[in-house]
């Protein structure tokens, strides 16, 4: 209960105090090692911090806040002296938030730790790792973590000049010295900057391709009124939940009725409808803050694999609820509060008023919501905009209904009398999560390369659901809140026929067959080579692609093709479509099987680089980003050659990686995909 009223308290400061969502950089950091002794020295990290800027304690009492971490370590081995110290402006004060009392610092905080190399004999490099949140009486920026490394020379009588960052510094041969006027820039070995380097290829100019053919297929970035339609949707499924139903005639009379100049009632029935509408988006703004603070974060988000696992059992969570076995209610104290600020009256008493209605009716909303939400950032790039939409959406349909109402309340007399069938509804959205839920399940075992929900298992399932579904339509099997003898309306018996329908669709999904069948759940089911009937390693569609894209240059030099890279994911829906609508075509497979050398290379792979491949980059401002998964790496590689992050992102360069044709990204029809493809092929054999 503590965390949730953390998370709320947090999302509602968030929501009050939004100005522009940015990338912030507020603290520097500068890193010395300083001799204090006889083979003895001092690590020394200090933070320059913008005014009204701090960054917390390593000392915060639990879920009170991210603590500072600060350690030191080496390669050649050292021996901590001590603990961690801090030096700075202390500030020792009681967080509501928080609920306790918590330690932070401003304008400068200094991290010392003493150690003791372990042997002087040899070169000795300490590398610095500082984890660290920064907020100011507004905000709070994502968690950072930051590398730092120095060089000490090999000696037994340490002095001030045996550190790299002192002008008669003696270092190895594999070791760089950072000058005097760049000591807050982390050092990067001539080794890893290779590695970096090789990256980037400077040939891979694809600003200026080697024609300009196949350009008008990209796709229109419609997708932001889609999800608006679909949160419009969604807001109307959840006005018929019991929780919300009730509340639209009394709430529409207290305005029309409630108010002796009517003209006025209406006008404030307006205005509450927009503040419905208002706070609803409002919700959407902490999304576009952590955008702006890590613009990859939901898809790390979108990949992990816990994260998967966790919005599994949420959904499991939600539909159990739906279900009628319990109520996802908000802590008491939020409602009582906001109760009590309608009392204010005027604009301020009506803007309580629905936020009131927003929190009470969160035992059916919630989950509604939780699904559309959940739903954009699996399977979208641009997902603060997205979400922004779809609440925008969801709170349009309640703040249209309630407009609407009080501008003619006689309408009021025809709305049907709450009932069973709102709990009829309910029901109904828990056997829709219950099927949902599966699909996170299956991201996870896609990302983590289990691959133990296969395709015709998850169909078995969602058929398993579906029958439930059906038998309960009939009313064959009941639950909690059922009435005990439920009258099956003409509704619910063609809501049952469908049902049926819909499994004789996906029982056909469950034969063999060399065309992949159930385009329309695309994206949701596992790809066609997770399958009892194939293997993995086939590959989909019998394509067998290179998963790296330098072997796959190798191999077209050698057969004198261009490469088509796929920047794909094991979680990306949008790479599933094309690969079983687009690519399965008679007229685009055969190109893709003779006429190209694939690669397909997943940013999502969480396989962990071998030790001597991982590398770090200098980002700049003594901040190092880590290179530690197969994902990362690709996912960099599209980054520094391609000024992409979105998949799936397709592009065709010839053997000596040179861009053919202008790349496209998302999923897109099959004769503009065709169009870019052959393109690009057309020009490579007219040209070599």
């Amino acid at each position: 209960m503590k965390d949730l009223k953390l998370v709320f308290s947090t999302l509602f400061l968030f929501i009050i105090t939004f100005v522009n969502a940015q990338i912030k950089n507020p603290v520097k950091f500068k890193f010395d090692v300083n001799p204090v002794g006889k083979e003895e020295y001092e690590a020394v990290l200090t933070a320059t911090i913008e005014d009204s800027w701090h960054i917390y304690s390593k000392d915060l009492p639990p879920d009170s806040g991210i603590p500072t971490e600060f350690k030191i370590a080496s390669k050649q081995g050292i021996q901590l002296l001590g603990k961690v110290q801090e030096v700075g402006k202390k500030h020792d004060e009681f967080s509501e938030a928080f609920g306790a009392q918590i330690i932070y610092y401003s304008n400068k905080v200094t991290f010392k730790q003493k150690f003791k190399p372990k042997d002087t004999s040899k070169p000795l490099t300490v590398t610095a790792e500082i984890m660290y949140q920064t907020c100011n009486d507004r905000v709070c920026l994502a968690p950072n973590t930051l590398e730092f490394e120095k060089q000490i020379a090999a000696t037994a009588s340490p002095d001030a000049s045996q550190l790299t960052n002192a002008p008669s510094l003696k270092s190895d041969s594999n070791s760089v010295a950072a000058p005097e006027s760049q000591t807050e820039v982390a050092v990067v070995s001539p080794v890893n900057q290779q590695k970096q380097e090789g990256l980037k290829i400077n040939s891979l100019d694809f600003k200026n391709p080697l024609t300009n053919c196949g350009t008008a297929q990209q796709k229109p970035n419609d997708d932001n009124w889609l999800v608006l339609g679909l949160g419009f949707l969604g807001g109307l499924i959840a006005l018929l939940t019991p929780c919300v139903f009730p509340m639209i005639p009394l709430t529409v009379s207290f305005f029309t009725k409630g108010n002796k100049n009517k003209a006025k009632g209406k006008r404030d029935a307006f205005i509450y409808g927009f503040f419905i509408l208002l706070i609803f988006v409002l919700l959407s703004i902490p999304f576009h803050i952590i955008d702006g603070i890590s613009g990859n974060i939901f898809n790390q988000i979108s990949t992990n694999i816990w994260l998967n696992l966790f919005f599994f059992a949420i959904f499991l969570f939600f539909a159990l609820s739906f279900f009628g076995y319990y109520e996802i209610t908000l802590p008491s104290s939020i409602a009582n509060k906001s109760s009590k600020a309608e009392e204010a009256g005027g604009l301020i008493g009506i803007f309580f008023m629905a936020l009131t209605l927003v929190i009470v009716s969160f035992s059916c909303t919630g989950p509604i919501l939780g699904s559309l939400l959940g739903g954009v950032v699996a399977g979208a790039t641009n997902v603060p905009t997205l979400l922004t939409f779809a609440l925008a959406g969801f709170g349009l349909a309640w703040a249209l209904v309630f407009g609407l109402l009080a501008l003619f309340p006689q309408a009021l007399q025809s709305l049907p009398k709450s009932g069973g069938w709102m709990n009829t509804v309910k029901v109904v959205l828990g056997f829709i999560e219950l099927a949902l839920a599966l699909k996170f399940l299956s991201k996870a075992d896609l990302v983590s390369k289990t691959f133990l929900l296969k395709r015709e298992l998850f169909i078995v399932l969602w058929i398993i659901i579906a029958i439930g579904l059906v038998l309960y339509l009939f009313g064959k099997i009941r639950f909690p809140h059922d009435d005990k003898k439920p009258k099956i309306s003409l509704t619910r018996r063609i809501l049952g026929v469908f049902g049926i329908v819909f499994i004789g669709y996906l029982i056909q999904g469950l034969i063999p067959s060399e065309k992949p069948k159930l385009q329309m759940l695309s994206g949701i089911l596992p790809p066609l080579n997770v399958s009892y009937f194939h293997k993995e390693s086939d590959g989909i569609l019998g394509l067998k692609p290179y998963h790296n894209y330098f072997e796959a240059i190798e191999v077209a030099k050698k057969e004198n093709k261009p490469v088509l890279i796929d920047f794909t994911g094991y979680g990306c829906e949008n790479c599933r479509k094309m690969e079983e609508f687009v690519w399965s075509q008679d007229d685009i497979l055969p190109m893709i099987q003779n006429d190209v050398i694939l690669a397909s290379v997943y940013v999502d792979d969480k396989e962990e680089l071998p030790e001597n491949e991982q590398i770090k980059i200098d980002m700049g401002e003594g901040q190092m980003k880590k290179i530690k998964t197969i994902g990362d790496k690709w996912s960099l590689f599209q980054q520094v050659n391609f000024n992409n992050n979105s998949q799936p992102h397709y592009v065709l360069v010839t053997p000596d990686q040179k861009v053919i044709n202008a790349p496209v990204s998302g999923y897109m029809p099959k004769e503009d995909f065709k169009k870019f493809l052959k393109c690009g092929i057309d020009y490579f054999k007219n040209n070599n």
